[in-house]
C-alpha cells in the first residue's frame, strides 16, 4: 500500500470510526477538521484540488479592508522571519476568512512556494482546503500544528503548517499568522519552538495593533510581574473618560469576568467591552485613575478584581501630541521640486541620483530604477510622478512578482463583459488604463513572464491596449516607471527577458544604493522618526544610545527594515522617547558584545564618554573625534559610541579616515 492510500485509507477509517485517531496533542482538534471536510463539505482526501488564488481584485478588496492592521502585522512579521528563515520556513498572514494578504519567503523557493499555496491571495479556508494550519485554526480559534499527515488532503501532506488566530481589541477574528514549510522531520517536537514564536509575535501583533487602535483613549496595563509591567502588560484595557471599557487585549479577555454580579452567565460576564471598570476591579475607581506612569512610587501599584486576584498595574495616557500634530498640519505641502530632495541628506551619490532624476522630470524618456529589496523604488518612482506635470492624475503601481502568472494578463489589459467565467459582468478596466494620463510604475518587471513582456512591448511601441476579449484597440497616454531588484541583462543572457523590452525600458537607468552605504542615515532616521510619530499622534524623540544602535545595524532590509524598525520601536514605547529596550532583539542585541547602557548616567557609570552620534558635526567627525581621544584606539573608540568593532572599520573605510598607526 502506498504511503498516499495509507493516509487517504486512515482519514476515512477515522471518520467513520473504524479507526483509533493517533495519539498527541491537538488529536480530537485534527479529527473534528477531518469530519467536518467529510460531512460538511463533502470532500474528498483522495483528490488533489488546485489551490484556489482569488481574483487580484478581491485581493486588494481583503487588503484594503485591514490597511492598518497589516501595516502593524507586517513589523512583526519581518522580525519574526529573521528568526525561521535559516530553517526553511515562510511566513502568511491571513484575513478572517482565510485569504492571503500579505506574504514573506524566500525567492529561491517561488516557484515551489506557489505551487504549493504559500503565497498571496491563496484561499486556506477548510471549505476549500480541507484541515490545513489556516482554516482549522480560524475554525478552531486556537494555535495549533497541522504537521504533514494532519492535513486532510494527500497533496498537503508534506507541509507543516504553524498558525494562531489574531484578533482586533473588540474580540472580533481579524486573521491568522502562519508559519510553514514545504518539508520538515516527521517527529510532531521539531515543531515546537516555531509554535512557541508564532504564539509570541502574533501577541505581539495584537497588543501593538491595539496600542496603536486606542493611543486616544486611557490604557490600563496589568501583569503577575511588577517590574515588567511597564514595558508590557500581559493584560490591556482601554477606557474612556468615563471609565468605561472600549477594548480589551487577548490576555484581558481569557482572564478578567464581570464576577460582580452573580445574576450575570458566563456569557454575559465575559463582555468586557462596553462595561464600567467597577464591574471588573474591586478597587476602587478613583484609585485607578490616580494611577501615572512613574507616579513616584518604586513598585506598580496593584489593582484586584473582584474574586480577589492581585495584578500589579499601570496607566497609559492617551498618546496625543496636540503640538507636534498641529505642526505636521501646518507644514507647507513641498514644491515639486522638494518631492525628491526630501528623499536623501548629504549623501553624495543619493544627491547626484536626485539631481539625475530631477532633470529626467517630464522628458520623454523611460526611467528603469533599479536596486535592492527595500531600498526605496517605489517611493523615487512617486516622487518621480508628483513632480511632474501628470501628478494630478493616477500613480497606478503593479508588482509583477505578486499577482498570479494566469492572472497578470487580465489586471494589467482588463477584459471586456462575458469573457470568460467568474468575470465581472461589466468587464474591467486593465491596470495600464487606469494609469492613462499618469503614471504606470511596473515593479520587479524582472518577473514578468516572457509571454506577456511580448504585448507589453507592443503597448510602449504603439501607445494602445487590446483588453481580452476585445476586438479594437484603446489608446493610451503613458508614462511607465519600471523597477527591479535583479540584473535584468544576466536575465536577458539567460532567455528570461527580452532584450527589446529592456531598452525600451531603459532610457535612463536610476540605481538606488543600499542603506548600509549611505552616509546621511541619521537624515532618514530623523526623517522616518517623524513620520511615522505624527502617524501614531506620538513624540518623534529617541535617545542617543538607540541611535547609535540604529547607525551601526546593517540593514540588509534597507530602507523598508529601517521603517518597520522605528514603527514597532514608537508603538512600544507607548509615547515616551524610543530607547533601546524598544529596539526588536535583533536591534538592541547588536551592542549586546559590549556592555551598554540606555541613557547618560548608565554610560557615565561604566566610564564611557557619551558622544552624540546625530550631531550637526555630521558622522565622520563624531567618529574622526572618538577615535583621537582614544588614541586610535578602535576597541575603546566602538564603546565609547556603543558601536561593535567591525562597523568603527567599515566607517573609517566610508569616510576615508587612516589611523596614523598604520601610516608609520
Amino acid at each position: 500500500m502506498t504511503l498516499s492510500q495509507h493516509h487517504v485509507d486512515t482519514v476515512l477509517g477515522v471518520v467513520a470510526g473504524t479507526l483509533p485517531a493517533a495519539g498527541g496533542e491537538g488529536t480530537s482538534l485534527i479529527q473534528r477538521s477531518w469530519l467536518r471536510c467529510v460531512e460538511r463539505y463533502g470532500l474528498d482526501p483522495a483528490r488533489r484540488p488546485d489551490i484556489r488564488i482569488e481574483n487580484p481584485s478581491r485581493v486588494r478588496e481583503c487588503i484594503q479592508q485591514n490597511e492598518e492592521y497589516l501595516r502593524v502585522a507586517r513589523a512583526g512579521m519581518e522580525q519574526l522571519y529573521k528568526h525561521v528563515s535559516d530553517l526553511g520556513y515562510v511566513l502568511l498572514l491571513t484575513d478572517a476568512e482565510g485569504i492571503g494578504v500579505d506574504y514573506i519567503g524566500n525567492d529561491t523557493w517561488d516557484i515551489a512556494l506557489r505551487r504549493a499555496g504559500l503565497t498571496l491571495g491563496a484561499n486556506w479556508s477548510e471549505l476549500y482546503a480541507g484541515t490545513n494550519g489556516i482554516g482549522t485554526c480560524l475554525a478552531e480559534r486556537t494555535t495549533l500544528t497541522c504537521h504533514r499527515d494532519d492535513h486532510f488532503y494527500i497533496g498537503n501532506v508534506g507541509l507543516s503548517c504553524t498558525t494562531t488566530p489574531l484578533y482586533d481589541p473588540h474580540g472580533n477574528l481579524l486573521g491568522a499568522l502562519d508559519v510553514s514549510a514545504l518539508s520538515s522531520p516527521a517527529e510532531r517536537e521539531s515543531q515546537h519552538l516555531v509554535r512557541h514564536l508564532t504564539m509570541l509575535y502574533g501577541r505581539m501583533i495584537e497588543d501593538a495593533n491595539f496600542m496603536q487602535q486606542f493611543r486616544d483613549r486611557w490604557i490600563l496595563r496589568l501583569g503577575t510581574v511588577g517590574p515588567l509591567v511597564d514595558v508590557s502588560g500581559e493584560l490591556m484595557l482601554a477606557f474612556d473618560r468615563d471609565g468605561v471599557i472600549v477594548g480589551a487585549n487577548a490576555g484581558a479577555r481569557r482572564h478578567l469576568r464581570l464576577l460582580d454580579c452573580a445574576r450575570l452567565d458566563e456569557a454575559q460576564r465575559a463582555k468586557l467591552v462596553g462595561s464600567h471598570l467597577s464591574g471588573v476591579f474591586g478597587t476602587r475607581i478613583d484609585d485607578i485613575w490616580r494611577l501615572t506612569r512613574g507616579g513616584g512610587r518604586d513598585d506598580p501599584a496593584i489593582v484586584t478584581t473582584w474574586d480577589g486576584h492581585g495584578y500589579h498595574a499601570s496607566v497609559i495616557a492617551p498618546r496625543i501630541a496636540p503640538a507636534a500634530r498641529i505642526a505636521a498640519e501646518a507644514e507647507p505641502v513641498p514644491a515639486r521640486g522638494e518631492v525628491l530632495a526630501r528623499l536623501a541628506g548629504n549623501d553624495p551619490r543619493m544627491g547626484q541620483l536626485l539631481d539625475r532624476a530631477a532633470r529626467l522630470v517630464d522628458k520623454p524618456v523611460s526611467i528603469l530604477i533599479q536596486g535592492e529589496t527595500g531600498t526605496g523604488k517605489e517611493v523615487l518612482a512617486r516622487a518621480l510622478h508628483e513632480s511632474s506635470r501628470r501628478a494630478g492624475n493616477a500613480f497606478v503601481a503593479v508588482n509583477c512578482a505578486s499577482i498570479p502568472e494566469s492572472l497578470i494578463e487580465s489586471e494589467l489589459f482588463g477584459y471586456t463583459p462575458g469573457t470568460f467565467t467568474g468575470a465581472r459582468s461589466k468587464g474591467m478596466k486593465g491596470l495600464i488604463q487606469r494609469s492613462d494620463g499618469g503614471t504606470l510604475f511596473l515593479d520587479e518587471i524582472g518577473d514578468m513572464p516572457l509571454t506577456l513582456q511580448t504585448r507589453l512591448l507592443r503597448v510602449l511601441s504603439e501607445r494602445e491596449i487590446l483588453p481580452l476579449g476585445a476586438d479594437r484597440p484603446i489608446r493610451v497616454d503613458l508614462n511607465v516607471i519600471a523597477a527591479s531588484h535583479r540584473d535584468l541583462r544576466k536575465q536577458i543572457v539567460a532567455g528570461t527577458f527580452r532584450e527589446d523590452l529592456y531598452y525600451r525600458l531603459c532610457g535612463a537607468t536610476l540605481l538606488l544604493p543600499p542603506l548600509r552605504e549611505r552616509q546621511d542615515q541619521t537624515y532618514l532616521i530623523d526623517l522616518i522618526l517623524r513620520e511615522e510619530a505624527a502617524a501614531q499622534d506620538t513624540a518623534p524623540a529617541i535617545s542617543e544610545a538607540a541611535q547609535a544602535l540604529l547607525l551601526g545595524h546593517d540593514w540588509p532590509g534597507n530602507v523598508r527594515q529601517l521603517r518597520n524598525v522605528i514603527r514597532f520601536a514608537l508603538s512600544i514605547a507607548d509615547g515616551e522617547c524610543v530607547d533601546v529596550g524598544h529596539l526588536p532583539p535583533e536591534i538592541a542585541d547588536a551592542g549586546a558584545e559590549i556592555p551598554f547602557g540606555t541613557d547618560e548616567a548608565s554610560a557615565a557609570a561604566r566610564g564611557a564618554t557619551v558622544v552624540p552620534i546625530g550631531s550637526a558635526r555630521g558622522d565622520a567627525g563624531v567618529l574622526l573625534e572618538a577615535l583621537r581621544r582614544r588614541r586610535w584606539n578602535v576597541s575603546d573608540a566602538a564603546r565609547d559610541l556603543g558601536l561593535c568593532r567591525a562597523t568603527i572599520y567599515r566607517r573609517m573605510k566610508r569616510y576615508g579616515i587612516v589611523s596614523p598607526l598604520d601610516m608609520a
